[in-house]
Order: structure tokens, then sequence, then C-alpha cells
């Protein structure tokens, strides 16, 4: 019975192994298969070879966040295929799954059941090893690119990533589909969604180290009825990001930048002027200092009636971001601006005469 057991645990080992293979990725090469795996003949790729510099990571900080597109119809690449692999690579990783050749079985005058079960077993496990080889073979279409296995330095295969930030959504499955075989130094012709400077820039959108948004009042505290509030982002802390991803092979490298340009103004009530009239202040307000008292804020807002004792209205400041890229090429253009807002609760009094310095 213990015999029995260890065999069954062998082969279960064996099913596990060549199941493993199927989702494992080539050794060396720097293709850094962090997750991947096989769903019936796809591979799908892991881990970009694109680095970002300057950038607030996936998923921002406590100190940065993430614009939001003004055009809501915009949104970052989902997937892009890009350089992955060497030729030297699938032909060695589809070797170390293919099965050994066995010999083949001799008649027993006698056996054990333990004999013919090690032998079943162990053709459960050739078969999930020649599944995984084949799903490979099938990724890496080699009916069609088998003559360049041999050309070691010649190429690349250009894999699908997924975008970390939607690799659930289902347009990242675009790029799971087969890997393309590119010649060394030529850009790729027949591969869809791939990598290029514009595809960079848009993924390198969403790592912008954006600033939340915080405004700056004069009268702070209390507002009081009909007497302007001047509001402003602070320009020393307000001022342009960059974020610059970059490839190795091909050699691309791209700078996105997000730069403010208007602070918006909602002062939570149709109780309220907002200066100026369209709420949309340029050049991001202007500091209150003594002596203005007599000016209109070129950014501020009046309150025209109190919120009471237990109230309050709620002022939204929208601080709006200018987007662009370049490349190391010369190539450039503009990206969707983006937008990050901040509330903040503001309590109105009525005061027959006000002093301000």
């Amino acid at each position: 019975m213990i015999r029995k057991n260890s065999v069954v645990v062998l082969a279960t080992g064996l099913i596990f192994v060549a199941s493993a293979a199927a989702h494992a990725g080539p050794k060396g090469s720097g293709s850094s298969r962090a997750s991947g795996g096989t769903d019936g003949p796809d591979i799908t790729a892991g881990v970009s070879r694109v680095q970002i510099t300057g950038g607030a990571g996936g998923g921002g900080s406590k100190e940065t966040v993430k614009l939001t597109p003004q055009n809501s119809n915009w949104e970052p690449p989902a997937c892009w295929y890009e350089p992955k692999t060497s030729p030297k690579e699938v032909k060695e990783t589809i070797e170390s799954l293919e099965p050994p050749k066995r010999k083949p079985k001799k008649e027993k005058e006698s056996g054990t059941i333990f004999d013919d079960l090690e032998d079943s077993n162990q053709d459960i496990a050739d078969a999930v090893s020649k599944q995984a080889a084949n799903a490979y073979k099938d990724y890496y279409q080699i009916d069609k690119y088998k003559k360049h296995l041999d050309e070691e330095g010649k190429g690349m295969f250009w894999e699908g990533v997924k975008n970390p930030d939607r690799k659930d959504d289902p347009e990242a499955d675009k790029c799971s589909q087969h890997a393309y075989w590119v010649p060394e130094g030529e850009k790729p012709k027949d591969v869809p969604l791939a990598v290029s400077p514009k595809v960079l820039a848009e993924y390198a959108y969403e790592r912008l180290p954006i600033p939340r948004t915080e405004i700056s009042m004069n009268p702070e505290g209390r507002q009081t009825v009909n007497l302007d509030t001047w509001v402003w982002a602070d320009k020393a802390k307000f001022k342009p990001v960059s974020v610059t991803a970059s490839l190795d092979n091909p050699e691309l490298s791209v700078t996105t930048t997000a730069t403010p340009v208007s602070l918006t103004l909602e002062p939570g009530t149709e109780n309220a002027r907002v200066f100026p009239a369209s709420g949309k202040c340029t050049d991001l307000g202007e500091p209150y200092k003594r002596g203005k008292k007599d000016r209109t804020p070129p950014c501020g807002v009046r309150y025209l009636r109190a919120t009471g004792e237990s109230g309050s209205y709620p002022l939204k400041a929208t601080l709006t971001w200018k987007v662009s890229w370049t490349s190391t090429d010369g190539d450039g253009e503009s990206l969707p601006s983006g937008s990050f807002s901040t509330t903040r609760d503001v309590t109105v009094k009525e005061i027959q005469s006000i002093v301000r310095d």
C-alpha cells in the first residue's frame, strides 16, 4: 500500500511539473515573466521590459494621484507587443517541454499492478508535457517561423504584454493570441498594437507623479457673506512633472510631461459668484497680499448667503493639467488634458462690518 501511494504522488507531481512548465517563460535574455499562463492554446506574456523613470509607480503613492482624462473616451493602451524572447530561448523551452522518447514497451510475462500504474501515470505526464509544448509551438507560430529558431542575433519574437493597470480589461486580451517574428533592426510591419513612441507616451500618462490638488484661501476659516474670498494654488508645488518610458531594444525613449494650466472653482451653491464668471482661473490664481482688499480677485468666490451654524458649502477646486510628449527621435504631440479635484467644506457667516488687512 505504501508503494501504491508513492506511485500516485509521483504521477501527480509529474503532471504538476508539466503543467507548470506551460506557465513558465524561457530562461535567460531578461524576458521577465513574473506572470503568465495558458488558456487553451493561448499563452499570455508577463512583465513588460519598458522602464519607467520619474514616475509614481503602478498605483501612485499617498502624495501623488492619477489624472482623470478630460476626454472620457480616451484610455491608455490596455496591451501592446514588444520584443521579448530570442530564437534560442524559444527553441530551448520547447525542447525542455517535449517528453523524452521512451523505448517501446515489451510484453511482460508477469507484472504487478504497481508497474502498470506507474506506466499509466508516466503516459499521462508525457501527454501533458506534449500539450504544453504544442501550446508554445502554436503561440510562437513555429510552423510559420521555424526557420528562424537557429538565427540567434538576427531578430526577436515580439510578444503581447498587458498594462498592469488594465490587466483585467477585456481589451488586454487583444495581445494574447500569438508571438510575432521581427528581424533585427527592422520595424514591425504586421504586428498589431506594436510598441511605439506614442504607446510608451500613453503608458507613461498613468505614471505621472501628480500632487494632490490643494488650495489656499484668504480669508481662511469661516467666510463672510458678500466678502470676496481669494483662492489660489501654490505655484511652487504645482509645476510641470515628467515621466520617461524607454526600451533598450529597439531603442525608444519618450518623455511625457504634465503642466498645470488652470484652476476651476465650483462654490457648491447657487447663492454665490465666482471670479472669473466662468469659474476657470488661468495661471492657478493669485495669492492675496496686503493692500489688495479693494481689488476683485482674479480667482475667487463671493458667497451671498450664510450657511447657518450647522451647514457648509462644498467648494470644489479642480486643477487641470496639459499633457504632451516628446521622443528622442524628434516626434511628439499632445495627449488629452487631465484633472484632479478636491472639495473643501466652507462655512459662511453673516456680519455687518469687516476689517481686512
